[in-house]
């Protein structure tokens, strides 16, 4: 059973995925090495960032954050190492960098799969010499700062694709923590909803006591594309849309409700119609060849077609379901019929 001390102040969740991840941010908050935040958009890694470094023992320094995909790369440069005056146009005077701001504290670099090959570089040298210079300038600053990386996408994926290099990806892993998606702790969502419902009604002066059964069940049917974010955006509108006592499932968008098709994702339409035409015309050449009948063809067509999905899904079965339109326990079947039973874990 879950108990309060078990948790993090500031983050929902009683799930089993969610106390591991608690455990996990515990366990690694007393040491000084590099972290490295795993998990997609929307799971909540900048709170478990803020939550390493206040169980830390730099908790009394500064918290620095950067989010490496906003800027571009001779701003993000500027920002995380500061610059000298003159340094190039409307340098008008020396500034500090985020490095320098977080001596004595934690940095943390969201959306670090972001960042140049050419910044790749400079950031290597703080994480092994613990020095940086600030653009324009020749002096070297040494500074004392504990390094929280996260990204929302596979770094050693781009390591083989040589946008990420090797040496930074190895110094930035040292202790990875994975953020678990929200499909995969549905049952925190019941709790997520009571915070952000009763955040934003006092916000809007709503008086919102309860939420339907019926909301709960399409919340908790939901794929959750984006994740916690999702949800709190959908609650706030809900929220704030609500004119009685009760959240009702109305409020919800209708796509949650399972009233149009959520949004395919990676795999584009015209690409599965292109990869179905493929099949089929392999198919086609194969009853000319050896007799096969059509059944056979469009099973193949559905098999490699389940197979592509499922792979962009990363193997999840409910949301690979709900891309191609059909039942979990359909699909389910169709997995075993095919023998994907490897690919859908």
């Amino acid at each position: 059973m879950t108990s309060r001390e078990d948790k993090i102040a500031g983050i929902v969740g009683s799930s089993p995925a969610m106390m591991e991840l608690f455990r996990l941010t515990r366990k690694v908050a007393d040491s000084s090495a590099t972290v490295l935040l795993l998990g997609e958009t929307g799971t909540g890694k900048e709170l478990i960032a803020k939550a390493v470094h206040d169980l830390s023992p730099r908790a009394t320094g500064p918290f620095i954050r950067v989010n490496c995909g906003a800027l571009s790369e001779s701003l993000l440069e500027s920002e995380l190492f500061g610059h000298v005056k003159g340094a190039f146009t409307n340098a008008i005077e020396n500034r500090t960098g985020r490095f320098e701001a977080a001596h004595g504290g934690s940095i943390f670099l969201d959306e670090i799969n972001s960042v140049s090959t050419t910044l790749q570089v400079k950031l290597l040298r703080v994480l092994q010499e613990h020095e940086f210079q600030r653009v324009g300038d020749t002096k070297t600053i040494e500074v004392d700062c504990r390094i929280i990386a996260a990204t929302n996408r596979d770094l050693t994926e781009m390591v083989e694709q040589g946008t990420f290099r090797e040496d930074l990806y190895y110094r930035l892993n040292v202790l990875p923590i994975y953020v678990p998606p929200l499909r995969d702790r549905r049952e925190d969502i019941p709790e997520l909803v009571e915070f952000f419902v009763t955040r934003y009604a006092q916000d809007n002066q709503r008086p919102i006591q309860s939420v339907s059964s019926e909301t709960l069940s399409f919340l908790k049917s939901y794929i959750w594309p984006g994740n916690v974010r999702e949800l709190q955006n959908y609650m706030e509108r809900a929220t704030v849309l609500c004119e009685s006592n009760e959240l009702s499932a109305d409020l919800l968008p209708s796509h949650v409700r399972g009233e149009a098709p959520v949004r395919l994702g990676r795999i584009e339409r015209t690409e599965l119609q292109s990869l179905c035409a493929e099949l089929v015309s392999r198919g086609l050449n194969e009853i000319a060849e050896d007799g096969s009948s059509h059944e056979a063809v469009m099973g193949l067509v559905e098999r490699e077609l389940i197979l592509q999905v499922l792979r962009s899904c990363q193997g999840t079965q409910t949301k690979t379901a709900t891309k191609l339109g059909i039942n979990r326990n359909t699909l389910h079947k169709k997995i075993e019929d095919y023998s994907l039973q490897e690919e859908s874990r």
